[in-house]
């Protein structure tokens, strides 16, 4: 009996078997285009091969201010904003930034920001939460670092300590707007930003309401469709280093072709 058992079992497998091999796999049906291969960095936080480099410690030959000096490798904030040369839609960001240690609390706290496409801005300041709880640095929320100013606290606190060095990773998805008589009439499409901290995603696919402002609400203003990355001078010596950006397709690009789903 029992021998007849396994052989009924083992036949039950092989008809399975032979049943799931027999079954066709779907497929969208979408000519995708084969995707480019890129070359990942052999470093940590490393330029990939298909990356626009904006800093590697060497000059500011990338940026329109001269006065923002390169020591030891690292650029330091110097007067006045500074931007790229080279514009951009939507983009990866990598940046990677020290703000002083010092005593200093609240917005006076290493205080600058990293503004995507000149409008809208992820903030950099001195937020370290000391586990101790002696001298917090944290501001109103929606302002301390990681945040995107005055619009989203960033999700968790992942700041190091001042002096040391942070990273920020950036996804940004420019927004489409409708802009007539230098109005924006529609916001067709907004924009939408992922920011990872040190390796930790504290804003996850945010949509943005509008600009950054400190002195009024969010709201979309006319802007071209590509604008270049800005550093803030806020009077804090900032460092900056390591800084590469990819260029990417916008987050609801579709093939041309309608989908017909098909089987083989």
């Amino acid at each position: 009996m029992k021998t007849k058992r396994f052989l009924v079992i083992a036949i039950a497998i092989v008809i399975g078997a032979s049943a799931v091999a027999l079954a066709k796999d779907w497929r969208s049906g979408i000519a995708w285009t084969e995707p480019k291969a890129v070359t990942p960095s052999e470093t940590l936080g490393g330029a990939p091969s298909d990356a626009i480099v904006l800093f590697d410690g060497k000059n500011t030959s990338e940026w329109d201010n001269e006065s923002w000096k390169v020591v030891d490798d690292t650029m330091i904030v110097g007067k006045r904003d500074n931007k790229t040369k080279k514009k951009f839609g939507s983009f990866q960001l990598h940046i990677e930034f020290a703000v002083p240690a010092n005593d200093k609390n609240g917005q006076g706290a290493g205080n600058s920001g990293v503004y995507l496409g000149s409008q809208y801005e992820v903030q950099i300041l001195d937020s370290y939460k000391d586990p101790s709880g002696s001298k917090p640095k944290i501001t109103y929320f929606d302002g301390q670092c990681g945040s995107i100013y005055k619009q989203r606290p960033p999700q968790v606190n992942a700041c190091r300590k001042g002096g040391e060095w942070q990273s920020y990773d950036i996804i940004f998805n420019r927004p489409k707007l409708q802009i007539e008589n230098g109005k924006v009439v529609k916001v067709i499409r907004p924009a939408y930003i992922t920011v990872f901290q040190n390796g930790v995603l504290i804003i996850n696919h945010h949509e943005l309401e509008g600009s950054t402002a400190y002195e009024h609400p969010p709201k979309y203003e006319p802007h071209e469709e590509l604008l270049p990355i800005l550093l803030q001078d806020h009077g804090a010596p900032i460092k900056f280093k390591n800084i590469w950006i990819r260029e990417i397709q916008d987050d609801n690009t579709k093939p041309k072709q309608e989908r017909e789903p098909y089987f083989n």
